[in-house]
Formats: C-alpha cells, structure tokens, sequence
C-alpha cells in the first residue's frame, strides 16, 4: 500500500536534515503506529543505513551492523563483512568519516533494545556527538516502541539529555487521516472501520475494501487465529504486560468502570499509579468537563485506542466461543453489537473534527471537549470554550443514527445549556449524523461522516 499521511511529520523531519550540523533526532511511538514507514519515506532519494536492534549479544549487534553498512554505504577503506565493528566507538567514528563529505543518515531502530544489551551505547554516542560536531554530516535517528525507554532517555541526567535538535511521538492517525487509508469505501463505513480498528495504520491496511463489513469482521475477528485475536493478546502481552495490574485495569475500563473508585473495587488495589502508567502509554485517557480546572475530581477514563476497546469490550464478550470454533455463529451478536460499540467512538470522532475546525467556530477556540454537571446529569457531548475567560461559544451533540432532526436536538442541548451559559441563545449549535441533518436552520453547524471522515486533500 502507498504511503498516506504524515505530511506534518514529514515536513518536520526534513527541516531537521537541512539544519547545518543537526544534532540526533529521536522518534518514538507505541508498535505498529507507522515509525519504519514514516523513516523510510523520509529517506528515500538519500544515502541511508537503516538498522534494527533485536535484543542480540553485543558483538552480534555490530556484525549486523556492520553488514547493513555495507550494504548501504560501502567503504573503499575497510571490508566490513570480513573485518566487522568492534565496538560502538568504532562503528560511530567509522560512519562520522563517511559522512565527511556526503550526508549519510543513520537510523538505530528500536533502540531500546540495543541499550539494553550494551548500557554503554548511550554514553558512547553522546562523547561521539561531543567530539564530531561540525565534523561530519552524519544524521543519526534513534527510534523505538518502548515508551519509557525513549522518555527515559530524554530526562535530566541521562547521558543524551539535551542533544537532540528533534524529539517526535508518533500517535494512531485521527479520523480525518485514517481515511486516506479507505479511500473506497463510503464515509459512514469509514467511520465504522476506525472504530473497530482504530487509527494503527498496521490495522487499517488488514481492512479488504472490496468485502463487505461482515466478511471482514468473519476473517479478522471470528477465528481462534484471526488477525484481531492474535493482535489483542500481543498488544496487552507487550504494551500492558509490564505491570501486574495494567491488563487488568483496561479490562475494568472497557467493561464500564469508568471512575477511579470503581476501577480500584474492579482490580482490587489503589490504581493511581496504574493509571498514570497507561496515560503514559496513551492507552488510556482522563476526561473531564471541559469547563473543570485539571484539579477537578469529576474524573472519568476511557480507552484511546478504539481497537483495544473493541477488543476488551465487544470482542471479549464472545472470545470463549470463537475458541470453541462458534464463530459463524456468534457473528451476527457481533454485527448487532457494532452500533453500541460506536457511541462513545462516534462522539469523540465529533469532538476531534471540531477541533480540527476551531478556527471556524469562533475567535480564539481554547478548548473542545465534553460537558456535564456535578450530579452527571444534562451531559454534552462537546463545548467549545473562547478565550482567556474559557467561555462557552459552541454546544453540539453526536449521534450514531443515520439521520437526525436538527431541531429537536438543538432544542435538547438548548435545554442542557441552561446550566452552563447565561444566555443559550449565544451559543453556537452543532448536530452530528452518521448521514444527513435535517430540519437545520442556518447558523447550525451540521456535520456527517462525509465531513469527519474526508482525507485532507478533500477538505
């Protein structure tokens, strides 16, 4: 498939190579979120030597290395497959040389992985950077999926602090760019792909545009071996698998323990710290009204990653029989389970587009999120908030239904608004449908899968 999106990315990366004398940059980002792809997009046309780390003995490492330098950027000075690397000092000394001339970029793929078997690379590469600057031209991108590593590494004290000139976090595509992936089908099943799959652009390309939805869902998810099993299992195993209590706290959530006291009656412990891990990880995120200060208690999680929550939730609920070999029976539970999944999906796809319309909405849009009272009653899917002050100009609603009555919705959200604005009638109105809004007037802001859901070259 041909590469989409990342076009900001991109755009930043080469600014970085143009720099003169650029010191390291580092990418990092959860797996299967598309960083090989980006990097090798950036570098086509250039002189580069990619390399992987795959957690081998040190001297492997090098002789690895060392063929991939052959490969990629042969010497006239040294026979590097029968005379490998030696050490790092070595390695990084013998490439600075060949970029005196020529810009040579280097790419250390999972890195954490190679620290983790030679501790010293890190001090090795910052007396390296120390030593050659404005020596040479090498452009040296460290890269990985290990999300504390890659922060570690950044923080005061660690040997790399303060020598990079590019620090990125690669996240899942958002609505408009998943997109770019589906161009064939209509937006609505867009809309309900994304939110099965999520934003993982590994995912979305497991989606056969040409087969219906049910085909689909019948090979990714209704085998003991399909695509989405075996993906769910790993990515709890390698991205949650590291705490004891992390799976379970995910499966809490995806179940509707929502709120921190009801999270710590579901695992059984305190999951304060479990908590902060997973926003770390950017598995999970905190909600809160978007009127409340960051102190607030009136706090709730989510899932991010709508794969992940189909899984735990959707899924998990029939896993047991898609193992005992029911899953052409239990597809159509499946089929009938998809809009419920969709709810909460579709109102934060709404909350994302109006963001990405901000400058439409109003004068200076500060924030864009959801709303509701102490009591958790009169709750709006998104306010959008103006100024310093943080004052409500926008109230719009999200519903999963093909079509919807703009005026009975902008009557209800006139009625929630009360408890929020002085003056509803200041307020901006928007509707959400799957399809078409009808009976809008003018001034409501009228959005469809068709908006959400258009690539950005379509906008």
């Amino acid at each position: 498939m041909a590469f989409v999106g990342r076009e900001e990315q991109l755009a930043a990366l080469r600014e970085w190579w143009e720099e003169a004398d650029a010191r390291p940059a580092l990418l990092w980002g959860r797996r299967r979120v598309g960083k090989t792809a980006l990097l090798q997009e950036f570098a086509e046309g250039k002189r580069a030597v990619f390399h992987t780390g795959g957690n081998r003995a040190p001297r492997r490492e090098l002789e690895a290395l060392s063929h991939r330098v052959a490969a990629n950027a042969p010497s006239s000075t040294r026979d590097l497959v029968s005379r490998p690397f030696g050490n790092w000092d070595e390695a990084l000394d013998h490439l600075g040389r060949e970029a005196e001339d020529e810009p040579l970029l280097l790419v250390l793929d999972e890195f954490p992985e190679m620290i983790g078997r030679a501790p010293e690379l890190e001090g090795v590469l910052r007396a390296f950077l120390d030593h050659a600057h404005g020596r040479t031209k090498l452009r040296i991108i460290l890269c990985g999926s290990a999300v504390r590593t890659m922060r570690a590494i950044q923080e005061y004290r660690a040997p790399l602090y303060g020598r990079f000139d590019l620090t990125m976090q690669l996240h899942p595509f958002r609505p408009h760019e998943a997109a770019e992936m589906l161009p064939d089908l209509s937006p609505p099943d867009r809309a309900l792909v994304y939110g099965i799959l999520g934003g993982t652009p590994l995912y979305l390309s497991w989606w056969r545009q040409e087969l219906s939805i049910e085909d689909n869902i019948r090979r990714l998810a209704c085998r003991p071996d399909a695509k989405m099993i075996r993906e769910g299992d790993l990515v709890l195993a390698t991205e949650a698998g590291q705490g004891a209590h992390l799976a379970a706290t995910l499966q809490a959530i995806a179940e509707g323990c929502t709120k921190h006291n009801e999270i710590a009656d579901a695992i059984g412990a305190d999951p304060t710290r479990t908590l902060n891990d997973l926003l770390t990880l950017r598995l999970v995120e905190r909600i809160q009204p978007v009127t409340e200060s960051a102190r607030t208690r009136r706090k709730v999680y989510r899932i991010t990653d709508n794969f992940l929550a189909f899984h735990l939730g959707t899924l998990s609920r029939v896993l047991p029989e898609i193992d005992r070999g029911l899953g052409e029976t239990v597809l159509p539970v499946l089929m009938a389970s998809l809009d419920d999944h969709m709810g909460g999906v579709w109102e934060e796809a709404f909350r994302d587009h109006l963001r990405l319309r901000a400058a439409e909405i109003g004068p200076e849009v500060v924030a864009v999120g959801p709303w509701w009272r102490g009591d958790g009653q009169h709750q709006i899917d998104a306010v959008a908030l103006s100024g310093r002050s943080r004052t409500p100009i926008l109230v719009g609603e999200a519903k999963w239904g093909r079509k919807v009555n703009a005026a009975r919705i902008r009557a209800g959200l006139a009625a929630k608004a009360t408890h929020l604005a002085a003056d509803p009638d200041d307020l901006r109105y928007a509707v959400c449908a799957r399809e078409s809004v009808t009976n809008a007037d003018a001034d409501v802001l009228s959005v469809t899968a068709a908006d959400i859901f258009s690539p950005p070259a379509h906008r």
